[in-house]
């Protein structure tokens, strides 16, 4: 994905009082600070600066500006004088742009010999930043506070996290969610407000009957199918059996029809994530197994039995991983492993796990599936590579969407399982596995879940703020009982 589209307006604050010559120091500024930022390749995004706002009105018509640009995901603002934070009061009323504030200062150090007021007025940044911030705070505003100095790593590192957040915002207020049927009958986690996640959160889910899938898929050809299948040899092991005719390859022929069928059908809606259901698959000779896996490793967000939520949220976390090492993947907590001192839990899905987060190259297999009374399904094998990671997951609480991020640490997988032909990854969650599902349970958490190993529970809490929606982190600090009272906090914060 080309993240580089989005841009992120730099708002410099002032104000008239200083004069031209002090202006103009300003603006010089901001334009090195802003040349800095583009060519730094640890940014993912277009800073793009703006005129130094020094009046109300002017302040104002920049964030009705940015409101009205399709390609701003973001604001920054910083101010390099002292900038009355009166003055922005009806800027930041009528913004709707996720929010920055850069709390930095040209200069890394005091002119110690050199000092006097004119340097002091110009660079005030210790005293406008926190008038500035005092607004924010007046007007409860959601938004990121980074402080340091602008060239240091760590804080453009905090900056690029901020800025994928933003664009994972973005695209979703742009995007279909496009749901293949409904829920799984009789489960309720999947379920959940769609008016209310279109206005807080932009999404547009909708729905399809899966006969509009199975028409496209009847249409599409042998030849693209073959076509297709030379991808798969080229990318990926094939089971000896998928290289010669036979009943294996067919079925993985009649995958590579519903993947070619199910892109062309989201990019007609312009859909960014999709779900299916295996109750619902009239029409298809098999559950989508690896049409599924191809289209989350080409960006897709993805959510089995219906569940728009981890769709979407699998989508997100796609756009904010973008370019970054590790990946991406819809997950299901299935069955735990108690061993004293080895105690983890192992996460799969019937098929349908995506093969960027996995550890060597992915093999096509088709083996029996004893749900959904279709033939055998084709779907990628392997175990998922260890390192850091995160499971994040969205649930509807009914008042209020709530996200729950658990860090864990993913361990290399040391025993075979021969009769277990899925992908999988084997997860040890922080504290430990088993407060860390006492707080997982406390919270609602739903049994999908987004696992990541590129992304950190910064990238989620940024999103989850931009978003306004409520935050729970579980981590290597979290006491099941503690939490439980920091929930009963939240509901009263979140009531009002």
């Amino acid at each position: 994905m080309n993240l580089k589209k989005y841009e992120y307006w730099f708002i410099t604050g002032s104000q008239d009082l200083y004069g031209d010559e002090t202006l103009k120091q300003v603006a010089g500024n901001a334009k090195i600070m802003t040349d800095g930022f583009n060519n730094d390749a640890l940014l993912s995004g277009t800073v793009v600066l703006k005129p130094t706002a020094i009046t109300p009105n002017a302040i104002r018509g920049l964030f009705e500006s940015a409101n009205a640009s399709n390609n701003c995901a973001g604001i920054i603002t910083w101010m390099h004088t002292f900038s009355p934070s009166k003055m922005w009061i009806q800027g930041l009323s009528v913004n709707r742009k996720p929010l920055l504030h850069l709390h930095t200062q040209f200069n890394r150090d005091i002119p110690w010999s050199l000092i006097d007021m004119d340097f002091m007025n110009l660079n005030q940044s210790a005293h406008g930043d926190r008038e500035h911030g005092y607004i924010h705070a007046r007007m409860r505003l959601p938004r990121k506070v980074i402080a340091g100095f602008w060239q240091d790593k760590e804080l453009r590192r905090r900056m690029d996290v901020w800025m994928r957040s933003a664009a994972a915002r973005k695209d979703g207020m742009d995007s279909t969610v496009l749901r293949l049927g409904d829920n799984m009958r009789e489960v309720a986690v999947t379920e959940g407000d769609k008016v209310s996640a279109q206005i807080q959160l932009g999404w547009q889910v909708n729905t399809w009957g899966i006969g509009d899938l199975a028409a496209r898929y009847a249409k599409v050809g042998d030849s693209q199918a073959v076509k297709l299948a030379e991808e798969y040899a080229a990318l990926y092991e094939l089971a000896p059996e998928l290289k010669q005719d036979g009943k294996a390859r067919t079925a993985m022929l009649e995958q590579a029809k519903i993947e070619i069928a199910l892109k062309g059908m989201l990019e007609d809606e312009h859909a960014g994530a999709f779900t299916t259901t295996f109750q619902d698959l009239h029409g298809l000779p098999q559950l989508p197994g690896l049409a599924c896996q191809r289209l989350m490793e080409q960006g897709y967000g993805f959510g089995a039995e219906g569940d728009w939520k981890q769709s979407m949220l699998t989508r997100a976390a796609k756009v904010m991983a973008s370019g970054l090492k590790g990946g991406v993947s819809f997950m299901e907590d299935y069955t735990y492993h108690f061993e004293p001192g080895k105690e983890a839990a192992l996460g799969a899905h019937m098929l349908e796990v995506c093969p960027s987060i996995a550890d060597g190259k992915p093999r096509i297999e088709v083996h029996p599936l004893g749900i959904g009374g279709k033939a055998d399904p084709a779907r990628m094998v392997f175990d998922a590579a260890p390192g850091s990671a995160v499971l994040a997951t969205l649930i509807d609480l009914g008042n209020r969407f709530r996200m729950i991020v658990n860090e864990i640490e993913t361990v290399k997988i040391e025993n075979s399982m021969p009769k277990l032909p899925v992908a999988r990854a084997l997860w040890k969650p922080y504290p430990n596995l088993s407060d860390a599902a006492e707080a997982w349970i406390i919270c609602g958490g739903a049994h999908h879940s987004v696992y990541s190993t590129a992304l950190t529970a910064e990238h989620f809490r940024d999103w989850a703020e931009m978003s306004g929606i409520e935050f729970v982190l579980i981590d290597r600090d979290t006491k099941p009982a503690y939490l439980q009272d920091e929930l009963r906090r939240n509901d009263a914060y979140w009531s009002r």
